[in-house]
């Protein structure tokens, strides 16, 4: 793992542990403070460590095996052979909504998941389009840093949401005059802290997976098409299951009229990455016809 990724992850660590101190302050002194401090330290363990079982486990992705999905896996495994990379496990996630990420702490323990609605609507060409992106995201060690910024910020909206009413009914060392003003506090600053989060992960990432996604597939048009399909698609029908916090790691932000994906975005417009991907096509030698 590179220098930056190494600050990159300890910053997103040490963002945790300051805003679960923080809150434990605010709710019960010095003393509740510590406690948060010992039980960041465990949640950063276990986040590093499963950060990706986690998030799978917010969708019920099942990963599958070859003999389940042939298709895909063939597509995958001609893709990963171009990108240079090891075979990634593979996951399928129940939903209509169609999208896609990867996950996993490092190309050795790569996983990219799709949804059943992504392989209901695209074609071969579209699907190997999105899945050169993943694979990008991969190759890229995008996916550290997008799975543990998830896992974080589901983490800090419910515990917000614990302390909340921790704050409501009474708190560790019982500051009743203290409650409302900590709960106001938390409200407030627990999405924007998730969003913080989550700003870690820069939407030129996105760029860059386009990029990587069209030269890996060589189809740069066929990943336009299925940007449009999945853009279209989530516009009618948003993603209900889930959490928001991982809005970062798909393609295309399947919230799309959440609360939470409203207020921030978490991509690039899906016009200018076609745009960019217009141009891959013009200096691969292809004539764009989108």
């Amino acid at each position: 793992m590179g220098l930056g990724l190494w600050l990159r992850t300890g910053l997103l660590m040490g963002i945790l542990t300051g805003l679960l101190m923080g809150i434990g302050y605010l709710l019960g002194g010095p003393n509740l403070a510590f406690l948060m401090f010992l039980f960041a330290m465990l949640f950063n363990f276990i986040t590093y460590w499963y950060s990706d079982r986690i998030v799978l486990s917010w969708y019920n992705a099942r990963v599958v095996d070859e003999a389940e999905a042939p298709e895909l896996y063939a597509i995958v495994r001609g893709l990963a052979e171009r990108a240079g990379l090891p075979m990634p496990r593979i996951a399928i996630i129940p939903s209509e909504t169609p999208n896609a990420f990867a996950t996993g702490r490092d190309p050795k323990h790569a996983v990219v998941a799709v949804t059943t609605g992504l392989l209901r609507i695209l074609n071969r060409d579209e699907l190997e389009g999105v899945l050169g992106h993943e694979l990008t995201h991969v190759k890229n060690r995008d996916i550290l840093i997008g799975t543990i910024a998830a896992a974080m910020a589901g983490a800090i909206m419910q515990l917000a949401y614990w302390a909340r009413w921790i704050a409501i009914f009474g708190s560790y060392d019982d500051r009743d005059g203290d409650n409302v003003l900590a709960a106001i506090l938390i409200a407030v600053l627990a999405p924007i802290a998730a969003m913080l989060v989550q700003a870690a992960i820069s939407r030129s990432r996105e760029f860059l997976a386009d990029e990587g996604g069209a030269k890996i597939s060589g189809k740069p048009w066929a990943l336009a098409s299925a940007l449009l399909k999945i853009e279209r698609a989530v516009s009618y029908r948003p993603m209900r299951e889930g959490n928001p916090a991982t809005a970062h790691m798909f393609i295309v932000n399947p919230f799309k009229g959440s609360s939470l994906a409203s207020l921030f975005s978490t991509h690039p417009p899906t016009e200018k990455r076609i745009e960019r991907l217009r141009k891959i096509a013009e200096e691969m030698g292809y004539v764009p016809n989108f």
